[in-house]
């Protein structure tokens, strides 16, 4: 065999060399290779599209050993950042920072029928208002635990015959500082008060013509539109209704709703834990932008909400109760299961 000269074995080099670089420079103008790459290493799940891309953070707020999870109901972020969570158990108010770490629970007194909570900020202090459907009350709140008032059940509206039959689930605040309670799990009714909790006024009941409402689960001032109006979940007749500030029927929407539980608004957007696995965004139109985490006929599946952990997966969601934005824009999603489950999906666009 000839041995290859010193020429030979240097323009041999300057192939292979040339060759690496080619491959190199590709690598480098290719956004397939580039992105493959990223998304393998970092191994992330992205939810939704566009300016709603949303990653899932797995484990975000751990709890300390001694504090168990019941049913997780509601979700809120006051001024620091952090977010409260509203569950069945002896820690029915669970505060963490925004990175997911515990700072304090209290509110045994709820551990039963913790349902919705709905912060204010009303002259420069934040309040909870909180439903109670066991105890048949809606409770006023400092972020400390300090009770500012009970509410019982409406009697000044004549529409019950018993305490036991008014089940609040939901409290919505105006911008005037009147509340509406939404009686999802009782009589289906809404109850206006003012600003020093006076009852003002009652409208809705059970039915499924306009104004009337079957399970009015959540409530929300929606101040999207040249008027504030009054947007009811109305659950179990699958659609949102919006009325007038003083209860007049306005309009339906009912289109690319599951069973919606409550919400929460960001500029022009509405945010919807829809309970049957999904939660969805609507434009200003009330119009879908996307269903995150959709899980469909999961409220199928036996035993449903209280899934096995096997059948949990993340970023499929099973039974989504309530959610919020923060204000970066993050989504938080609190889920209708016996242990609890709480996500964070960090907003990516």
């Amino acid at each position: 065999m000839k041995r290859a000269s010193g020429s030979d074995r240097t323009k041999v080099a300057r192939r292979i060399l040339l060759k690496a670089a080619g491959i190199g420079a590709l690598a480098m103008t290719s956004p397939r290779v580039i992105f493959g790459v990223e998304k393998k290493e970092s191994n992330s799940m992205v939810l939704g599209s566009g300016e709603h891309s949303y990653e899932l953070v797995e484990g975000w707020g751990k709890l300390p050993d001694r504090i168990r999870y019941g049913y997780t109901h509601g979700v809120c972020e006051d001024s620091q950042g952090r977010i409260l969570i509203h569950n069945q158990s002896p820690d029915a108010v669970i505060i963490f920072d925004a990175a997911g770490k515990f700072i304090k629970s209290w509110g045994k007194e709820f551990k039963d029928g913790a349902h919705g909570m709905q912060l204010s900020r009303e002259n420069g202090v934040e309040y909870l208002y909180l439903a109670d459907y066991v105890r048949h009350i809606v409770v006023k709140t400092t972020l400390d635990a300090e009770m500012v008032w009970t509410l019982g059940y409406p009697q000044e509206s004549g529409v019950y015959q018993n305490p036991d039959q008014y089940k609040p689930t939901n409290v919505a605040i105006a911008p005037n500082g009147d509340f509406y309670v939404a009686d999802g799990y009782g009589l289906s009714y809404i109850h206006q008060y003012n600003a020093k909790a006076e009852y003002l006024r009652t409208w809705g009941g059970a039915g499924t013509e306009p104004g009337k409402m079957r399970c009015p689960h959540g409530i929300w001032i929606d101040t999207r539109g040249p008027q504030p109006l009054v947007v009811v979940a109305d659950r179990a007749n699958v659609r949102l209704q919006y009325f007038t500030l003083d209860g007049q029927h306005v309009s339906f929407v009912t289109d690319e709703l599951r069973h919606p539980c409550h919400f929460d608004q960001r500029e022009q957007d509405l945010l919807i834990p829809d309970l049957h696995g999904r939660v969805t965004i609507f434009d200003k139109d009330n119009k879908l932008i996307a269903h995150l985490g959709d899980n469909p006929g999961v409220e199928k599946q036996q035993g449903y909400p209280n899934l096995p952990h096997d059948q949990r997966f993340p970023g499929k969601f099973i039974s989504p109760h309530a959610a919020i934005w923060d204000r970066s824009g993050n989504i938080y999603v609190v889920e209708w299961i016996n242990d609890g489950r709480v996500t964070k999906l960090r907003r990516v666009a």
